[in-house]
């Protein structure tokens, strides 16, 4: 008899059991995702403030540096910048250095869950190098940003690890400290309006 494949379940509040080895689009939900990322912490929780700083919280601000990196840009590459953190809804967030240490199967975790992600919300599995780019290049300015203001970086620490953005990109931009509850709620209301955004293109 065959051996039966591994299997790693993980039962959802939405009642979803979600197969981490072999996730399918049909187990995503996103309200497990914001419920999930808004407790999940940044920087491994090393934040200043009375409320982690969650990736849900990173998400939404990375969204917002998207835009203003790429006026313009379109509804469903807003998304999936919103959305390029999710599998960390259920296999957490971990530090670069970590995630080197623990090799190829985390990446190969993480490729999946995304890939699923995607499909659930009429994304291509895997996105186009370019956009890819683009949404990584606002991640790294909003890490820049975290460092600086609740992660305890020096300014010369940050220079050497993170881009210098534009003055102007960082106007009005704020790093947000509040409890996951509202987080949670911010983060579904960005997914409505780009989901409507997505379905009444103009």
């Amino acid at each position: 008899m065959a051996a039966r494949p591994p299997r790693a379940w993980q039962r959802m509040l939405s009642g979803r059991r979600l197969d981490l080895l072999d996730p399918t689009p049909v187990d995503i939900e996103i309200g497990d995702i914001a419920h999930g990322l808004a407790f999940v912490a940044r920087w491994n929780g090393q934040t200043r403030g009375d409320w982690p700083y969650s990736v849900a919280e990173h998400s939404l601000l990375v969204e917002q540096i998207l835009v203003r990196l790429n006026p313009g840009i379109e509804p469903p590459w807003r998304l999936a910048a919103l959305l390029h953190d999710a599998p960390e809804y259920v296999i957490g967030d971990m530090i670069s250095p970590v995630k080197a240490a623990l090799g190829r199967e985390y990446g190969v975790m993480d490729e999946r869950l995304a890939s699923a992600i995607h499909r659930r919300f009429g994304l291509p599995a895997v996105l186009p190098l370019p956009i890819k780019r683009k949404i990584k290049a606002a991640d790294r300015v909003s890490a820049r940003l975290e460092a600086l203001e609740i992660a305890g970086f020096a300014e010369n620490e940050a220079r050497r690890l993170f881009p210098v953005p534009p003055a102007h990109l960082l106007d009005g931009l704020q790093i947000t400290l509040r409890p996951p509850a509202e987080t949670r709620i911010a983060f579904l209301a960005c997914f409505d309006r780009l989901m409507t955004l997505i379905d009444s293109p103009s």
